[in-house]
């Protein structure tokens, strides 16, 4: 009865989690590494009689569809696989996440549906096992480790179903320019157009590359960055989807940018920034590159955060 009691408590008080936005593959690491960066999902819930959604922020018409609902329907797998009662819930949302253009708007929802249902559901899971169940429904585990854990992420789920993440803290500031395209990509369309099969040339050198990222990253070397965000795998594959790709990769290296890379899947790039560079000047100046190649795309300032997942209850 005093459980009983407990989970009733538990459940007249609103719960809250704010996720990060994040950015997979950073060129070489594909599929094992992602960083997250400061653009957040922001989730409020309380127990109600029915399934309702309020929202406001970017992409705000599609986060208030409750048909479909990839939070809402996150929540409910957990709950039922668990063998847990669906609690309905009564969902706030406000979004900065561009849903559905590479940013980890799917692993920052499956997880605050995951955290929903750990919540309601008094299922007391470990961070491992929440990122786990996100990777397991994202079929890669590096978004969710970032958004989960912030800073830089690499992660992998062994042959026995184990989930290793190691979390990283970038050394020094790394300024960031979000180029966003109006078009949106997804992770499916843009996973089909790569080949089964590789190279050992182009296995070796994304080792190679891979190994050097994280090098940069925890020296806080960012001389690195151009020659190490270096990618055979999935970029070369990937350029003809994303045009921004190509046009900004040619800045790598040059005045004020260190080096871009495929921000996940794609279409949006994540360029890094000189630190002692005015960021605004430097936006000015990929604005214009892309102008001159007939492109265009919302050039969002943000950087690396070590804060991920913050849930909490009131």
């Amino acid at each position: 009865m005093a459980h009983n009691t407990g989970k009733m408590r538990a459940q007249s008080r609103s719960f809250e989690i704010v996720l990060p936005a994040t950015s997979a593959n950073l060129g070489p690491a594909f599929d094992a590494a992602a960083l997250a960066f400061s653009m957040y999902l922001r989730v409020r819930a309380k127990a109600a009689d029915e399934f309702s959604v309020k929202a406001r922020g970017r992409d705000s018409e599609i986060c208030a569809q409750i048909e479909n609902h990839l939070i809402l329907q996150t929540y409910r797998e957990v709950l039922q696989k668990e063998k847990e009662p669906v609690q309905p819930i009564a969902l706030t949302i406000e979004n900065d996440i561009p849903i559905g253009k590479g940013c980890g708007s799917s692993a920052a929802a499956r997880l605050a549906g995951i955290a929903l249902a750990v919540y309601f559901g008094r299922l007391r899971w470990p961070d491992n096992r929440i990122v786990y169940e996100a990777a397991c429904r994202e079929n890669h585990p590096d978004n969710a480790a970032a958004c989960w854990m912030g800073g830089l992420a690499v992660a992998r789920i062994s042959a026995n179903g184990e989930m290793q993440i190691a979390n990283v803290k970038p050394k020094g500031k790394w300024p960031l320019l979000l180029a966003v395209p109006d078009e949106s990509l997804s992770t499916e369309d843009a996973r089909r157009v790569l080949p089964n099969q590789y190279s050992r040339a182009d296995a070796v050198a994304n080792i190679q590359n891979s190994m050097l990222l994280l090098a940069a990253f925890l020296q806080g070397r960012k001389d690195l960055l151009a020659s190490a965000m270096e990618d055979r795998i999935h970029q070369p594959y990937r350029a003809s989807l994303c045009p921004l790709l190509p046009a900004l990769h040619s800045l790598s290296g040059t005045r004020g940018v260190l080096g871009c890379a495929l921000s996940g899947a794609g279409p949006s790039v994540l360029v890094f920034l000189d630190p002692k560079s005015n960021g605004n000047q430097c936006r000015m100046r990929v604005r214009d590159h892309l102008k001159s190649q007939g492109l265009s795309a919302e050039l969002i300032q943000t950087e690396i955060t070590t804060r991920g997942a913050n849930p909490r209850t009131r």
